[in-house]
C-alpha cells in the first residue's frame, strides 16, 4: 500500500460517533506514551499530521484520517495514563469500548501499539481480551525498537510473543521507520481481501 493522499477528516469527543460512509477503518490503540502518534505519522510519511505531545495523555479525541480515499486510520486517545483523573480515564475507556463494541462500522483491523521496551502491560492485556471478545482482528506494533540492542530486541519480542502467541507482532521504529514497508503491505492486503 503506497500512501499518496492523507486528509484529516474530523476529531470527535464523545461516545456515539463513527464514520459510516462505507470506507473501512484501521483503528490505532495504545497506552499513553508508547509513541502512537509518532508511529502513525511515520507510517504515513508525514511529520506533523498527527499531533505529537511531549506530555503523555494529551490526545482527548478520536481522530479520523482518510487515506488514499480508500480507508480511515482512526487514532484513539492513549489509555491508562496514571496522571489523568479516574473520571477522565473512565471517559476515555468508555469512548474506546463504545467504538469496539457498538459502532456501526467496525474496524477491519485494530492495531495495538506497545512500547517494545516495556512489553505487554496488564492494561494492554485487558484491551487484548476485550478486542478478542468482540471478535476483532488484532495486530501488535512493538514500537521503539531503535532503543534496544539486537540481543535485547530478540529477548523482548520473544517475551511478547509468548504472552500473546495468537496475535501477530510487528517490531517497529517510528524514528527510523524500520518495519514500515511490511506494515503497509499488510494494511493493503487487509483492505483488498477484507481479512
Amino acid at each position: 500500500m503506497k500512501i499518496t493522499n492523507v486528509e484529516f477528516v474530523k476529531g470527535v469527543i464523545g461516545d456515539n460517533y463513527s464514520l459510516d460512509d462505507g470506507l473501512p477503518h484501521i483503528a490505532f490503540l495504545g497506552r499513553s506514551n508508547v509513541g502512537k502518534s509518532s508511529t502513525i505519522n511515520s507510517l504515513l510519511n508525514r511529520k506533523n499530521l498527527v499531533r505529537v505531545s511531549k506530555k503523555p495523555g494529551k490526545t482527548r479525541e478520536a481522530n479520523f484520517y482518510c487515506i488514499n480515499d480508500i480507508c480511515y486510520f482512526v487514532d484513539f486517545p492513549g489509555y491508562g495514563y496514571a496522571k489523568c483523573s479516574q473520571k477522565e480515564r473512565d471517559k476515555l475507556a468508555k469512548r474506546i469500548l463504545w467504538y469496539i463494541q457498538h459502532a456501526t462500522t467496525k474496524p477491519n483491523i485494530v492495531v495495538l501499539i506497545i512500547d517494545a521496551q516495556v512489553g505487554i502491560t496488564p492494561t494492554d492485556d485487558e484491551m487484548i481480551k476485550t478486542l478478542k471478545n468482540n471478535h476483532h482482528q488484532i495486530i501488535i506494533i512493538a514500537n521503539k525498537i531503535d532503543k534496544l540492542n539486537q540481543k535485547s530486541l530478540v529477548s523482548k519480542i520473544s517475551a511478547i510473543k509468548n504472552k500473546v502467541s495468537d496475535v501477530d507482532i510487528f517490531p517497529y521504529s517510528a524514528q527510523t521507520k524500520q518495519g514500515q514497508e511490511k506494515l503497509l503491505e499488510l494494511f493493503g492486503s487487509i483492505l483488498t481481501t477484507g481479512s
